[in-house]
Order: C-alpha cells, then structure tokens, then sequence
C-alpha cells in the first residue's frame, strides 16, 4: 500500500469551511502565476510590432519570464522554509502586482522585459510558498490528495487557458491587458492572505546554505539559458555549449556542496527518495511534453490550418477543460490504484493520445481528431502530474515541504521551459510545417511512453 493510500485511513475526508476558503486563495494565486507563463505566447507577434521586437527577439519575451522562474524556485522553496511561506507568499503576490504594472504600461522592449522578469522572480517566489501553504494546510490523506489534485488541475489547465485568455485579450481589448488582469487580483490576494493563512516556517533553527544556493541557481539558469539558446540558434550554437558545459559545472558542485554542508539548502537524503526522485522525473515528463504539445498544436493551427490568435486559443480550450476534467477525478483514480499506477497510466494514455495526433492533416478535416485527442491527453497528463504531486511531497515532514514543493515546482518550471525550445528544435529541422509537427508529436508521444516506463519501474511502492 502506498504512503498516500495508507494515510487515508485516519486523515479526515471532509473540509472544514476555513478549509475551503484557504483552498480558494492558494489555488487562486498558483492558477494565476501558472497562466502568466502563457498568456502572452499568442499574441508575440502583436506584442513585436507595437513595441519594436525584431522576430529574432520575440523569444526572449518567453524567456525573460522563464529564466527566474525556473532557476530561483528552488531556493525561493527553501527560503519560504526558513522566513515564513506567508511572508513569502505576499512577497510574491507583491511583486508580480509590480512587474505586472511596470510590463502592462511598457513604452520599449526594454521595459518590457524588465515586466517579464519580474514576474518571473513573482512566480519562483510564491509558487512554492502557496503550494507548501497547501501541504501544510491540509493532512496528508484524502483531504490533501483532493487539493493537490485540484491544485495540478489549475496549474496545468493554466497553461492552456492563458494561451486561450492571451487571444481573447488581444483580440478584443489589447496584449497590455495580458500584464494588467495580473494587478486587482494580487492586490485582493495580498488583502484577504493575512486573515486568512496561518503563518507556517520551519521550526529546526536551520540557516541557508548559500553555497548551494548560488551553485544550483547558476545552475539551473545556464540550464535553461543554454537550451533555449540551442533551440533558438541550433545546437552547435558556441554560447549555447558554454552555458550548457556552465550548468553541468555548477549543478555537480552543487551535488559536492550539499554533500559537505551541516544545512544543505536540499538534503541528499530527500533527493534520493525514491517518491521525491522518481516523482519529480514523471513531473518533468508530464510537463514538458504537454506543455510542448501546446506549442506544436498552436503551429499546426496557426501555420498550417491558418486559424487566428483567438480561434486557436478557443481550440486549445477543449485541452483545458480535459485536464481540469483529469485533476477532478485523479484524487479517486489515486486513491484505489496509488500513486505509481497513477502516474504510469495516466502517462501512458496521454502517449496513445499524442499518438493519435500523427493523424492530422494539412486540411480541417482532422480538426475533429485533434479536440477528442488533445482532451484525452490532457486528461492523462493531468492524472500523472496529480500523482507526481502526491508523490513527491508524501512521507515527508512539515519542515521539508517547502524544499519538496520547491522541487517540485522547480520541476514543473523547468520542464515547461525546456519542452518547448526542445520540440521547437525538432519541428524546424523539417522543410515544411506540417512535417516538423509530425514528427516533434512523435517524439513527444515516445518521451511520454519512456517516462510511464521508468516510473513503473524504479518508483516502487512503500
């Protein structure tokens, strides 16, 4: 039986109504930090011409948001630990009302950027203070595989809806408007948090590792700097090779730190869980390959069936609603099959999902195949980023849950920025669109398929 299964036993089964109106605000604020990743992905081109972008530019609008999102989480995790994951929460919600504001009344590329940054330091900051919140907040058992499900439905269901909310906004209003819907709801956030959210820290008298801290940063930022950098400009790009050589540097002296440090910023012995390890790396493929997947189907609309910003992010909203359909009823799936047949199947039935899109096209007559097949994908991944979720913070006590959902964010942030240069990559490579879709989806549905694989393999039940 599994740590989340046998839990169930003794853990409450109902919310409370304080429960629930805390349910509401953390899943609020991770739902909008999620979208932001998105929200602006259809409208680039818009965003280019009105402020000045070249088209060799537009990548780093994605970019700048990515960067910090993904090589700070882990460290802002840790730090929510140790200061307050409310405080960090509010300085999170804070600064992203900032960056939106500052993003939403650019007058150049430059302030812009600066918006996009900032939002993206906004999300490594209270992405893992809400999700720790959320851990924290409710027992391990029924009650909190409810709300993590509910919680890996809209952070996932995010994505796809800000690429669906970016085309509406555009079209009907404006791309600034993608900045400025961020401002009254960090506001009402940072208003109704205080009364609502107990404060939650962890209570062992541990300081920050600051060696590690600047080592898995620097890390994860060439990491990621160097593989969008190799989907942009290929990979035999110089810079692309030095900023990769950089991360593989820093990352194994960030393993030689820990290994040394009375503090460790992540202790060897958490990452070498097999719940906290083989769960993140089933995350890692789920969200890459989903979020990819959005990315391939948005060029297959736009470039190939030549549907508009908003018809696109319409058909992508089928997506949506079958991942938010997959975080409902994953809890349940969880609960009778645990939480490694859960990930492994909810994998495997977004590969033959994905698999299924090698059918499109290049007319509209496939239209069809593509919402039925991207709804039962989104079903699958949102099934096995629900158990990943469960997983890889179950068994753990109340003070590593930061560093766990630091993790595991830190995950979700990486994957989604390093799936799409990756697949981009991939459908470029071909001389006609069409083609390079074929053939990224291919590789999408295979990744899946390995990922189910490896998690049925090593991820053993407790």
């Amino acid at each position: 039986m599994s740590v989340l299964t046998s839990a169930a036993v003794t853990a409450p089964e109902r919310m409370s109504p304080r429960h629930k109106l805390i349910l509401t605000l953390l899943l609020g604020a991770q739902f909008m930090l999620a979208i932001d990743f998105s929200i602006l992905n259809v409208a680039l081109p818009v965003v280019g011409k009105g402020l000045g972008f070249g088209l060799g530019q537009l990548q780093w609008i994605a970019t700048a948001f990515a960067l910090p999102a993904a090589g700070f989480t882990l460290l802002f995790g840790r730090v929510a630990d140790l200061a307050g994951r409310r405080r960090m929460l509010l300085a999170g919600m804070a600064l992203l009302a900032a960056g939106s504001l500052v993003g939403g009344l650019a007058a150049s590329p430059a302030m812009l950027l600066a918006g996009r940054v900032l939002q993206g330091l906004a999300t490594a900051i209270a992405t893992p203070a809400a999700l720790s919140l959320l851990t924290t907040s409710f027992p391990e058992g029924p009650m909190r595989t409810r709300a993590l499900g509910l919680s890996g439905a809209l952070m996932s269901a995010g994505f796809t809806v800000g690429a669906v909310l970016g085309g509406v906004l555009t079209d009907l209003l404006s791309w600034r408007w993608a900045f400025l819907v961020n401002v009254p709801v960090a506001v009402l956030i940072l208003a109704v948090t205080p009364s609502l959210v107990a404060e939650s820290r962890a209570r062992d008298g541990a300081r920050l590792d600051v060696p590690g801290a600047v080592t898995v940063t620097g890390g994860l930022l060439a990491l990621v700097y160097g593989i969008t950098t190799a989907g942009q400009h290929g990979w035999g790009d110089p810079v692309a090779l030095v900023a990769l050589a950089a991360a593989v540097v820093l990352l194994v002296a960030f393993v030689l730190v820990e290994r040394r440090s009375p503090a460790p910023l992540a202790p060897l012995n958490v990452l070498t869980r097999r719940s906290v390890s083989w769960g993140n790396a089933g995350g890692f493929v789920a969200f890459a390959t989903e979020t990819s997947l959005v990315f391939l189907m948005t060029l297959y609309l736009q470039q190939v069936l030549d549907f508009s910003p908003l018809t696109t992010g319409l058909a992508l909203g089928v997506l949506g609603a079958g991942t938010f359909a997959g975080g409902v009823a994953a809890p349940r799936i969880m609960g009778r099959f645990g939480g490694r047949a859960t990930l492994v199947g909810g994998l495997v039935l977004q590969a033959a999902a994905t698999a299924a899109l090698l059918g499109l096209g290049a007319d509209r007559s496939a239209l069809p195949l593509l919402l039925a097949a991207t709804a039962i994908g989104g079903f699958g991944n949102l099934v096995a980023i629900v158990a990943f979720m469960g997983t890889a913070t179950s068994g753990l006590p109340d003070g590593e849950q930061g560093l766990a959902t630091g993790l595991a964010t830190m995950t979700q942030q990486v994957a989604i920025t390093l799936g799409i240069p990756v697949m981009s990559a991939i459908a470029t490579a071909h001389a006609s669109v069409l083609g390079g879709v074929h053939a990224a989806t291919l590789v999408n549905a295979l990744i899946a398929v390995a990922g189910g694989a490896l998690a049925g393999l090593f991820l053993r039940r407790s």
